[in-house]
Formats: structure tokens, sequence, C-alpha cells
């Protein structure tokens, strides 16, 4: 075993591609998007290295076309989830054991791979897959992942580098093990890199997970898992199950090696999944590590001073790319009547100006939302919103299934601050404002902490730095991203760690060293060079 202390190489945050016409990357994408559109894929689960197909399958479609077929993908169940749990057990010795830079080592080069041969195919498959344009793809499913790749790597060096102090004769050390047990990675549809990074995190710090998709997008995580093949990821460290949440989740948390959970989706899901640890927590071998991030309500908060031009691009940027389907997407705003009309006229002329469609055609700004149930559930916000007195819609509120899943983008003014659309969230791209009088700031900043359950992004509007000042303090707890004058969506790995508190998690910030601690149990060693040979102390002379 080499004596070398080794450094991770200084990681760097990946530059971000234009897919501008007459560039080479665009004419990429446009080749692996012909490629998979031209084929119907057969995806299976891959436990311990081995693929299995049950019978029992879903397909992968396109949302904007949702009669095109891009995949049929093979459902796990119990036994799966216990195969892959015996599988997480045969590889976990070995896994734990293999020195760090060499783990890093297929992480850096996973990196290297997506940055390179990968990007198109990863990013074709969430366009494709997850209707996302080729800005969001690859802000996601190719910069923001070989970003967690390369700092998740940097930040395991910085997590072993940290040691106690040590008293004369004595030698204080500290050691990181990985958890006893499997790590069960639930992963969202909306977020291509959140779905490489949930099962990965854990495994780069010497655990084994069972991952299970969304199932919406089995597409782009079946490629991430035949990148971490070729990365040379051992078998049965990272497990595929794709499946229902029940079919999946319940054995997975019942299993007696069950070591934590990292999850990103719905709220209600989450808290169920709490519930059940707690109803098994006789049945394990450790307390496990409970890590969720899980929506939000978020909001921009306009000042009086205010740069208008900025606000209306924050809010229109923050509200509708990726039709609103991220957890951080600006939900609500609160606008002061002074400088409403300027803000409702451009906001207006702007939205109107985006153009939506599939996402293959790249003047589209706007894409489908995921599914029939998504599609639903926004439409029936829209169509609430159209019904109440205290509400109207200033522009967009129209919605097309027949060929995608198609919603305008939505912007709805109501003069309750605590209608339905400024509480509950949507996860479509719907824009509720409040417009509040100036004089009453504070009421409207009691509003604004007090209205939803939420605490994951939020931003401020101002340009009086007092202003800033006062509402920063006022929403402190009403965001765990908090953006001055820009819009809340967009954390970047190693800039901004993300996570919120309250009804949006656990707060254990993706994107930085504090998330890898998660899967780690300290073990604290004291070797004394010269032990004492007598038990009497000064003292009792």
């Amino acid at each position: 075993m080499s004596n070398a202390t080794f450094r991770v190489p200084p990681p760097e945050n990946e530059p971000i591609l234009s897919y501008a016409p007459g560039n080479p990357e665009r004419a990429d994408l446009e080749g692996a998007i012909r490629k998979m559109r031209g084929e119907q894929i057969d995806i299976p689960l891959i436990i311990g290295g081995e693929e299995i197909r049950t019978g029992d399958t879903g397909t992968a479609v396109c949302p904007h076309e949702h009669g095109h077929v891009l995949a049929t993908y093979h459902k796990g169940g119990a036994e799966h989830v216990d195969m892959a749990a015996k599988a997480c057990a045969s590889a976990a010795k070995e896994w734990a054991s293999m020195p760090w830079e060499h783990r890093a080592a297929i992480f850096l080069k996973a990196a290297d791979l997506l940055a390179g041969p990968w990007r198109q195919v990863l990013n074709g498959s969430t366009l494709l897959g997850q209707s996302k344009n080729p800005f969001q793809a690859e802000i996601d499913a190719a910069c923001e992942l070989i970003d967690f790749f390369r700092f998740n790597a940097h930040f395991m060096r910085e997590l072993y580098e940290e040691q106690p102090l040590s008293s004369p004769g004595c030698w204080n050390r500290v050691e990181q093990r990985p958890l006893e047990g499997f790590v069960f990675a639930v992963t969202p549809f909306n977020f291509t890199s959140i779905a490489g990074n949930l099962p990965t995190s854990p495994a780069m710090m010497g655990c084994t997970s069972i991952w299970k998709p969304a199932s919406t997008a089995v597409h782009s995580g079946y490629y991430i898992m035949k990148l971490l093949e070729e990365a040379g990821l051992p078998k049965g460290v990272v497990n595929f199950v794709p499946g229902s949440g029940g079919a999946i989740g319940n054995p997975a948390i019942a299993h007696p090696d069950f070591a934590g959970v990292h999850f990103t989706g719905s709220t209600a899901v989450f808290q169920g999944m709490w519930k059940s640890i707690g109803e098994n927590i006789d049945k394990y071998k450790c307390y496990p590590r409970i890590v969720g991030e899980t929506g939000g309500k978020d909001f921009v908060f306009a000042h009086a001073s205010a740069d208008v031009e900025a606000l209306v691009v924050g809010l229109v940027r923050g509200a509708f790319e990726y039709q609103g389907q991220k957890c951080s997407a600006a939900s609500r705003a609160y606008i002061p009547a002074s400088i409403w009309p300027q803000v409702q006229e451009q906001m207006v002329a702007m939205v109107r100006d985006l153009k939506m469609g599939p996402a293959e055609d790249f003047s589209n700004f706007v894409n489908a939302v995921i599914d029939k149930n998504a599609y639903t559930s926004i439409k029936g916000y829209i169509d609430e919103a159209k019904a109440a007195s205290s509400a109207e819609i200033l522009v967009g509120g129209e919605c097309d299934d027949s060929e995608g899943y198609f919603i305008q983008p939505t912007v709805v003014k109501t003069d309750d601050p605590n209608f339905k659309t400024m509480c509950e969230e949507i996860f479509g791209p719907v824009l509720t404002v409040h417009v509040y009088d100036d004089a009453k700031l504070d009421e409207a900043l009691h509003s604004c902490d007090t209205a939803s359950p939420y605490g994951l992004t939020g931003a401020v509007f101002a340009q009086d730095r007092a202003a800033v000042v006062k509402i920063s303090e006022a929403l402190r707890n009403t965001a765990g991203n908090f953006y001055i004058n820009d819009k809340p969506t967009g954390a970047v790995v190693g800039q901004q760690p993300f996570g919120g508190s309250r009804a949006s998690g656990t707060n254990d910030k993706a994107g930085s060293k504090l998330n890898l601690t998660r899967w780690v149990s300290a073990r604290t060693i004291k070797e004394t060079f010269v032990p004492p040979k007598d038990y009497r102390y000064p003292f009792l002379g």
C-alpha cells in the first residue's frame, strides 16, 4: 500500500456550453437526440452488476410527445430489494477497505467521461425523457453532475484531513467509517444530477446503496448506471432498482441492513418514510441517517427600491425555467404597489414572448411538464385561480395535453396573501403575485414568513442596503438558500450548498462537505506512548 499523502485535483465548476447555432456541441446534441428518438431500449434492473428483467414493465416516454416511447423498463419488488441488500453486503467489506484515493479516482473518471464522450448521452436522455431544453439539460445532466463527482472527491479528502489535537505523550486520531448497511437512495425526475448524486455521495464515502430512480426518469438513470460501470465502479456498490415507491421503499426501509436514506421528493412521502423508520427502529443495527430535501414554496420579495428590469427577469427565469419543476422555483412574489404597474407591464410582455413547444426545437424556452398526474394537478390550481373572486390570471392559463403535457407559463395576481396558490407547492409554471402597500412592509414580510410551511429558497430585490438587511433578517428562517438581487434558483455545487429546513427537509446541504458527514461514522483513536505504571495520582501523596 502506498505511503504517499495524496491530494485530489483542485475542483473547478464545469464550464457551461452555449449550444448556440453553429457551435459543435449543438450538432453533437442533435445527433444524440436523433439516435435516441430512433431506438427503443430495454432497461433492466442492475443488481450486483447483473442485469435482471422481471417482465413487469413500464414505459419511458417524451413528456412533450407522450405517444413516443423511448424505453421499456423492468420494475422490481421486495425480492429484488432483498437481492440488492445482499449485493450491498457482499460488496461492502472490499469497497469500504479500498484506499480512499481509488474510490475517488472512479468518480473523477466518471466526471471526465461525462465531460467528454458521455456528455450528450446524458443531455440527450434528459432533454427527451424529462423535457428539458438544451440549456436546462446542460446545467443539470452535464455540469452539475460533473461538479458533484469532482467536488465530493475534494470534500471527502478535506473531511479525512480534519484531525483532533493531541496532548503530550499521546496521539489522537479520527477515522471516518462508512455506515454499517446500505443507504437507500430515492431520486426525483427533475434533476438528473440529483439522481446521480444521491446514490454516489454515500458510495464515495465507502457505503453501498440501493437506488430507486423516479419512474419518470428511469431513462437517464440507466445511462448514469452505465457511465458508473464504465468508470470502474465495482459490482454491488450501487444497485439500480426501478419500481413503484411502495414496492421498493417499504421492503428497503423494513430491511435490517437499512442504514440510511438519501431522498429528494415530496414532503408527504418523506414524512411517511420517517414514520416507517421509527416503526422499524428496533430492527436496525444502528440508528439510520435520514437525509431529505422535500420541496418548497419559494418566494421573491421586492422592495420599492428594486431594479425593475432585474426583478422581472428574476421572476420570469425563476418561475418558468424548466416549467417551474424545480424545488427552488419562484412560486410566489410580493411586490410593492409603487412599482407594480411597471413590473406588471414588463412581466406580462416577457411571459408572452416565451415560446413553448417540444424540447427538440431549441427555440423553445418552455417545454412540457413531466406527466399526466403533474399536468392534472397544475391545471387544477390554474382552474381554481380562474374561478376565484380574489384572484385573476394576468397572462397564460391555457393547458393542452393532446400531444404533450403543455401548460402555458401563468401569472396569477391575488389580493389574498393566503390564497391557495400563495401557500401550496404547485411544482409547475405558475407564479402568484401579491401586491402589498409600501407602508405595510412589515405585514407583508410576516405573510411571506408564515404563509407556507416550507423553507427552501427565496430572494430579495432591493437597491436600498438597509432594506436588504431588514428583509434578509425578517426572512432568516424562510429559506435555506437566500439570494440578493437574483432569482432563487441555480445553486452551484461548491458555491451555494443546497438545502432548506422547515417542511423543505433536513438541510444537509448537497454540494458541500456537510452532506458527506452524514454517510460516515467517526471513530476516535487515542494512542498513549508511555502508559502509567502506577494507579496513584500525585494528590494522594
